[in-house]
Formats: structure tokens, sequence, C-alpha cells
């Protein structure tokens, strides 16, 4: 018996470190990198240099995963409550508001968020330290890309900026922050230049300089295309020179963003609801 009992506790002390051990290895792996704040405020990985990984700002990504795609629904709301989408030009050079029973191949209802594998922005800004992710309006048109930061800290993501959506870089980013809970608050700040200006919301010259204040304020049971999903609700103000505009998001762990009610520069809103990833 004694001899058994001291058996079974060697083995057991063996599983014991074999676990720790392993254990402690993913726990390296995963850790590869230490946080450090980027030139916009917000805290991105770093990694030795001598990791050539082009993957190694995506694999610790839980929401933005390399291949996932996120669609979101979109609507334009006036500010009198009238429902607007609107159109790509042919040449795919400019837009036009439409009213919501037009019809046309290139009006613009939707938008896809695909995660890219890779860094494939690098080979334009080589030291580029985000998830590169596509955003697609129409099968078939030219997408452009932008970037996405996930990691333990917190969680941005740049807006779609084609066409209309340019309205949106004058808006709150869609950002979370760590601690994820209810009265964790933070500021941001970005210089916006006069790319975005559009006679049809807001024009200026220069730049501008957009303050942000976020707060996590509530946690809600929010009913979408997904199920009853429980979010983070994130109120967020943003104010320049040339006037304030605010954003409502809705956070899930798992799918991120899956709400998004911008009220914008000139008072309309811009709803994005996510309907569909894989």
């Amino acid at each position: 018996m004694k001899k058994t009992l001291k058996s079974s506790l060697i083995l057991f002390n063996l599983m014991l470190l074999l676990t720790l051990g392993c254990s402690n290895k993913k726990e390296k792996i995963e850790k590869d990198y230490v946080l450090v704040v980027d030139d916009d405020g917000i805290m991105v990985e770093k990694f030795d240099t001598t990791n050539i990984d082009e993957n190694k700002f995506n694999l610790n990504n839980e929401v933005f995963k390399v291949g996932t795609s996120f669609k979101y629904d979109f609507e334009h709301r006036t500010t009198s409550g009238e429902i607007k989408y609107f159109k790509i030009n042919p040449d795919h050079k400019g837009w036009d508001f439409v009213d919501a029973d037009d019809t046309d191949s290139l009006i613009v209802k939707s938008v896809v968020i695909q995660v890219m594998n890779g860094n494939p922005i690098a080979q334009f800004i080589p030291d580029y330290n985000q998830t590169a992710i596509a955003y697609i309006l129409i099968e078939g048109v030219p997408f452009s890309m932008s970037g996405a930061i996930e990691n333990e800290a917190n969680i941005w993501i740049h807006p779609p900026r084609e066409h209309y959506f340019k309205i949106l870089e004058l808006n709150p980013f869609p950002y979370i922050k760590a601690p994820y809970k209810i009265g964790t608050k933070w500021n941001w700040n970005l210089i916006i230049g006069s790319s975005y200006a559009d006679r049809r919301w807001k024009t200026w010259e220069n730049t501008i300089e957009n303050n942000y204040q976020y707060e996590i304020t509530n946690k809600i049971l929010l009913e979408t295309a997904l199920g009853n999903l429980q979010c983070y609700v994130i109120e967020s103000e943003a104010e320049s020179r040339i006037g304030k505009t605010a954003l409502t998001a809705y956070f899930h762990p798992k799918y991120g963003f899956v709400k998004l009610d911008y009220t914008n520069i000139d008072g309309s809103k811009t709803m994005l609801e996510l309907i569909k990833t894989n």
C-alpha cells in the first residue's frame, strides 16, 4: 500500500510539473511581445526584431482572426429621420445619396470587414504594426484597406473611409480599453486632414484635432441578428474646432463591435449593425 501510494504521489508530481511546464511554455509563446504606446496613444505589441512572422500582430487576436469576415447592414439617417443609402459612380471615383427604395447594383447597403492574412500594408508602410483589414462595399468593386489593433489592453479599429464613409473619420473610432467594466474611462486624440471634408457634411481648411472621451457605461443583453448577446456599451464623444460628433458602440468579446450608432458632424446618423460573421 505504501509503495503504491508513494508511486502515485511521484506520478502526480510529475504530471503537475509537466502541466506547469507546458503552461509556462504556452504563456511564453503567447507573450513574445511587450505592449507599448504608439504614436496615436494606443497600446500596441512590440516584438523582438528577430521576429519576422508576417502574422505576428494577428496571432493573439480573439475577434479579428485571420480569414474572419464581418458583414454589417448600413443606413444613413438625415436630420429629419429619412433613410438614405449611397450609390458609387460607374467610374468608382465618386458617389451620391439615393433614396431607400432605389435599386442599382452600385448602391451600398452593407459593408464587409475582412481580416487579411499576413501584413499586406507593410509593403507601403514597412513598420506597420496593426492587423490589416479590407472594407468590401460591393463585390467586384476595388476595396480599401486599413487596420485594427487588438491585444489584452485594448481593441481599436479604423472605420471604413471610402466614398460616403469618409464622414466617419470625424467621429470617435470603435475603441474599448481594459478593464472591461462599467465606469472605465479614457481619452484619445487624432489629427485629421481636410481630405475628409465634403460639402455634404462639413468643409474646412488645413487640419483639425479631434479630442475624444470614452466611457463604458453599461452592460446589456442586446438583440442582434446573431442572437441575444451580452454587450458592453461604450459612449464616446469627439470635439474639434469644427464641431462635435458621437458614437455609441456595443461590444461583444467574441464578435467585437456588433452595433455602431454614430451621430455625425452635421447632426445626421450612421448606423452599422453586424448581421453575419464566419
